[in-house]
């Protein structure tokens, strides 16, 4: 054996293998972590198929949902899969739009809240004294309100609606985001890298959203999760009361308005059962889908 052969037999034998988990990317780690939360898996499954039904079918689907196209409270058939309503509209498609809805109301809330609270969370943390106390103060005083009754109060301020509900629901959850945002903006503003790029003489908005803001995303996507859930049932909520989606723009909640009736309840389960378990199917498949992102992203787990 020569020397160039012997050299390399050592340096193959001292050679160190990485784990798959040494050599995996970032988001390789949280895909991986995320897939071990087997019902996470499924709820991503469910919560697919039902935003492509709702979006896609209503198109091709032949009833209008505000069209009267049946006789009233006819039970589910070939013609009508989930029967008519108390005024002959098609059941299903009024669900299929329903969800829709709901939906949007859920996603669009949550955005308005997120992007309202990340915002004076990161002002109130970074800048601290006056600013954070008049914005601390401010959610303090939103936040000791009973929840319910600050959003029944608002519906019953501003007229009832679509956008009217978003904004609500919208502007009612940002103070505990921002709370979430402040204490890692606090916390962030002491670690050695933030201190290194102040030292170094970058501008704030560097520090803010270079430094700061990646490393406050993880936490609010898994809370901006519990509020898409949250807001599709205050939806429903205040919809059922007729406080919120307004007739005859068919939603999850007014369509188990009808559900109050002894009569519907105790013999037309059609008009209430299909909008009741969307609506635990769409929040349990969120709540499940948050669940496993939080332990994905947490920066303790293996």
């Amino acid at each position: 054996m020569n020397r160039k052969q012997y050299m390399k037999e050592q340096i193959s034998k001292e050679k160190v293998v990485l784990s798959p988990q040494e050599s995996e990317t970032y988001l390789q780690t949280i895909r991986r972590r995320f897939k071990r939360h087997k019902l996470a898996m499924v709820s991503c499954i469910l919560l697919a198929v039902l935003v492509l039904i709702a979006v896609v079918v209503p198109f091709f689907y032949p009833y209008d949902p505000a069209e009267t196209v049946g006789t009233f409270s006819q039970a589910p058939s070939i013609k009508h899969w989930l029967g008519t309503d108390q005024i002959g509209r098609d059941q299903l498609s009024r669900l299929l739009h329903g969800t829709r809805i709901s939906l949007l109301v859920g996603i669009m809330a949550a955005g308005v809240s997120t992007v309202v609270g990340v915002v004076l969370g990161l002002i109130s943390g970074f800048f601290g004294g006056v600013v954070d106390m008049i914005i601390m103060r401010i959610t303090d005083a939103i936040m000791s309100f009973p929840y319910v009754l600050l959003v029944l109060v608002a519906a019953s301020i501003f007229e009832p609606g679509l956008w009217t509900i978003i904004f609500i629901l919208g502007l009612v959850d940002w103070p505990g985001v921002a709370r979430l945002v402040r204490g890692n903006v606090l916390s962030l503003r002491e670690s050695n890298f933030v201190k290194s790029s102040q030292l170094s003489g970058m501008p704030r908005r560097y520090l803010l959203f270079s430094d700061i803001l990646p490393n406050t995303i993880a936490p609010v996507l898994v809370y901006a999760t519990s509020v898409v859930a949250l807001s599709i049932l205050d939806e429903a909520a205040l919809s059922f009361l007729g406080m919120g989606i307004q007739l005859p723009t068919p939603s999850l909640g007014n369509m188990l308005n009808g559900a109050e009736n002894l009569s519907i309840l105790t013999g037309k389960p059609w008009l209430w059962v299909p909008p009741g378990l969307v609506i635990i199917l769409l929040v349990v498949a969120i709540n499940f889908i948050g669940d496993a992102l939080r332990d994905a992203l947490d920066p303790t787990s293996t």
